[in-house]
């Protein structure tokens, strides 16, 4: 492998691992506030006890995600500084938000919400946990706009003199269509995510407490805390499946965008070479036998006319194929020193199957929260203790976070060539000056210590699951001459 190889490889790898923690950091706050939010209103002790035990959880995943977050800023200038350079001006502003506005929202308020039981007003503790999950969300959206950017560039001109993309519509860069159909679609499939691991942990805990197995904490894990388990249970797999309905929505408009704006895409996920013919429509496969790099499509199941509902909105709308699209693009891009490229052609086989596995991760999740929906209604018998339910409240959260991931897999190796779509390949990205040495060394490191991260993370997310929800105390009541909690 060469050195524009390695690169994307290093950056693959620390960018999806890093994804992991993204969604569940979005939807866990969701539900952590929610869970606060019900015990304000309500004074049910249940509330009270999920909120802190799913905050702990939350919390081991913000300090994981953040601790690999920071790496992503270094890549750009390790091993990407020409694509730094072009792009710099346009993602200053919305990565600088995110830092200073989004990042600083959530870290702050996170720490008033841990340390501030008790020190704080009631109502002011519930909000810090709220301006936890908008900084998240505002963190979501900035990042999103500087992908979308890549994938449809837009408020920018091109200084042929610098070689820069320079902004010329800072509104233009946080509204481009793309960044208005990708952030719901994101943000859904985070909840779907935040919602899969509340309905697995719960009622795993339900089952435990069925079974009398004690915590480690002392007077936790009785088969009185079934009702608290079974409720936040269902609360888990409601949100998974609402949540499931808004991703299947916003990714419907999300693929009419982007067979707009990135044709190429589109006609790659279904590894469509040939244009149908005028008076026909396009199918979709759900499944196809071809060779290792998606030539010589064979479509064992299809569902006729779907992908021209999917791209275009109308049954009989037409897609385009990829060869036609290939010698579009050669007569647009390949006169220019700076778009030239061996092929305009995505690698097919991993647009094609991370397009399915994202749908299919989905589907299955959803079709275990309705199943759980259905085990743990009023009138089923006791609690669902079949043996084949331990496999699926693992999968179930694990699908959507690796669905999440597949779907950002397809999204950045559907735009390839590219790595700003029509403007910069992503061979002219690469840093210069850095050798394959160089990559191999650094890559090595960090995939060393990721999977430490990775260790760590789960002993601790089962540490902590074990112990279980802590018992209940009630929150000690501020009196007007307390000193100010936070005063030196």
């Amino acid at each position: 492998m060469d050195t524009v190889d390695l690169a994307r490889w290093q950056f693959a790898i620390t960018t999806v691992y890093h994804f992991f923690f993204v969604p569940i950091t979005i939807g866990l706050s969701a539900l952590v506030a929610w869970f606060h939010s019900r015990w304000l209103r309500r004074r049910d002790e249940d509330d009270m006890r999920l909120a802190k035990f799913f905050g702990k959880l939350f919390t081991i995943n913000f300090a994981l995600g953040l601790v690999t977050g920071i790496v992503q800023e270094f890549q750009f200038g390790m091993n990407w500084s020409s694509y730094s350079r072009f792009v710099g001006d346009i993602f200053g502003a919305p990565l600088a938000l995110e830092a200073l506005l989004a990042f600083f929202l959530e870290s702050t308020f996170l720490g008033l919400w841990i340390f501030g039981w008790g020190k704080i007003p009631e109502r002011l503790h519930v909000a810090c946990i709220w301006l936890v999950h908008i900084g998240t969300l505002l963190s979501a959206y900035f990042i999103l706009a500087a992908n979308s950017f890549m994938q449809n560039p837009v408020g920018y001109r091109y200084n042929p003199e610098t070689g820069r993309a320079e902004m010329a519509d800072f509104v233009a860069v946080l509204t481009n269509e793309v960044q208005l159909v990708t952030f719901p679609h994101v943000i859904a499939a985070s909840y779907m995510v935040g919602g899969a691991v509340v309905m697995a942990v719960a009622l795993h805990k339900m089952r435990q407490a069925h079974r009398g197995e004690a915590s480690t904490l002392p007077g936790v894990g009785s088969p009185g805390e079934i009702p608290m388990w079974r409720r936040a249970t269902r609360l888990g797999a409601v949100v998974t499946l609402v949540a499931g309905l808004g991703v299947a929505v916003s990714g419907d408009l999300q693929g009419k965008v982007m067979t707009e704006v990135q044709p190429m895409k589109m006609a790659a996920a279904e590894a469509l070479y040939e244009t149908p013919p005028d008076g026909q429509c396009a199918p979709f496969s759900v499944l196809t036998i071809a060779g290792l790099g998606g030539e010589n499509p064979k479509h064992v199941i299809e569902i006729p006319c779907l992908l021209s509902y999917l791209g275009t909105g109308s049954w009989d709308g037409q897609v385009q194929g990829m060869t036609e699209l290939e010698q579009e693009y050669r007569a647009r891009f390949a006169d220019g020193e700076l778009t030239q490229a061996d092929t305009y052609i995505p690698p097919i086989a991993m647009s094609y199957w991370n397009f399915r596995l994202m749908i299919g991760a989905g589907l299955f999740a959803a079709g275990v929260a309705a199943l759980v929906l259905v085990a743990t209604r009023r009138r089923a018998p006791g609690v669902p203790m079949q043996r084949w339910w331990k496999p699926l409240l693992v999968l179930a959260p694990v699908a959507t976070v690796v669905g999440h991931s597949f779907g950002w897999i397809f999204t950045e190796v559907g735009r390839q060539p590219w790595v700003v779509h029509g403007e910069m390949t992503t061979a002219q990205g690469v840093s210069p000056s850095v050798g394959t040495a160089d990559v191999w060394i650094s890559m090595t490191v960090f995939t060393l210590l990721y999977g430490a991260l990775a260790v760590i993370e789960v002993k601790l997310l089962l540490a902590y699951i074990a112990k279980g929800a802590e018992p209940f105390e009630e929150p000690r009541q501020l009196e007007d001459d307390d000193e100010l909690a936070f005063a030196y």
